[in-house]
């Protein structure tokens, strides 16, 4: 079974990520474009939010283990002011990555923090932080390439390991699946194929075989199927499932989508 990213590769898709955020913003013709995958936004607002986003995450690895984050950092972002015009917006966001990946390095991957969600696929920690910010960098990449009328598809080894992230860090949690216990199986092109399983413990991930072509198992209540960066896209509601194959009761996602579980 192929491993998971190791956390130098997390650092560096991070810096890549966020180097092909800053170029689509350098090149939009107007930093007030609206973002169509987050209605209400304008461009400006999405280079706050992930520049916001890096020093929050920052201040919460820098921080250590703790029940909540730092009152300091939540401040911050709450008030966070960042330059109007163009250059000097892009060079704070720069700044706001490399701050980032420096508390990264010195913290490493095993050190404690707190994050929001449950540690029950995805550990509280540096590690944790890293590859989940590696998805928030690609996916609002899209974003902002969207607003600019050329986006383009997640590149695979971020895809890859961002259905997996997402399934393990947004989705798992011990709270009980409020309808009939079911599976929905992820089939990326790529050649990796993962199971979510909901019921009454819960919902928790792991990887299965990919299955020959014409198969899908009978385990699973709904099966999506497409490349890594649609799936990816996808869990992150910025393609509807039928831009997607979907073999099964394709109803069981939109309960999958509606569910909220508060820990």
């Amino acid at each position: 079974m192929e491993k998971n990213l190791e956390f130098p590769d997390l650092l560096r898709l991070i810096d890549e990520r966020s180097t092909a955020f800053r170029a689509t913003v350098a090149a939009a013709p107007s930093l007030d474009a609206q973002v169509p995958t987050c209605p209400g936004w304008t461009l400006f607002d999405l280079v706050r939010h992930l520049g916001g986003g890096d020093r929050f995450w920052a201040a919460i690895v820098g921080a250590g283990p703790a029940d909540a984050p730092p009152a300091e950092a939540a401040a911050a972002r709450a008030a966070l002011e960042v330059p109007q015009e163009r250059e000097a917006l892009l060079a704070w966001l720069t700044e706001s990555t490399q701050l980032l990946l420096g508390v990264l390095r010195e913290a490493g991957p095993d050190a404690g923090c707190w994050a929001w969600w449950s540690a029950l696929q995805t550990p509280r920690s540096s590690g944790g932080v890293a590859r989940h910010r590696v998805q928030e960098s690609a996916v609002h990449t899209y974003d902002a390439q969207l607003a600019g009328g050329a986006p383009q598809p997640v590149p695979a080894e971020v895809a890859l390991d961002g259905v997996e992230e997402f399934l393990f860090t947004c989705v798992a949690t011990p709270i009980a699946w409020p309808h009939k216990p079911t599976a929905f199986d992820f089939h990326a092109a790529e050649g990796r194929s993962w199971r979510l399983s909901v019921d009454g413990d819960g919902a928790r991930s792991t990887r299965i075989p990919t299955p020959t072509a014409g198969e899908d198992s009978d385990a699973a209540g709904a099966s999506v199927h497409g490349t890594a960066g649609e799936l990816v896209l996808y869990l992150y509601d910025r393609i509807p499932a039928a831009s997607l194959h979907v073999d099964g009761d394709a109803g069981l996602l939109d309960l999958l989508r509606a569910w909220e579980p508060k820990e």
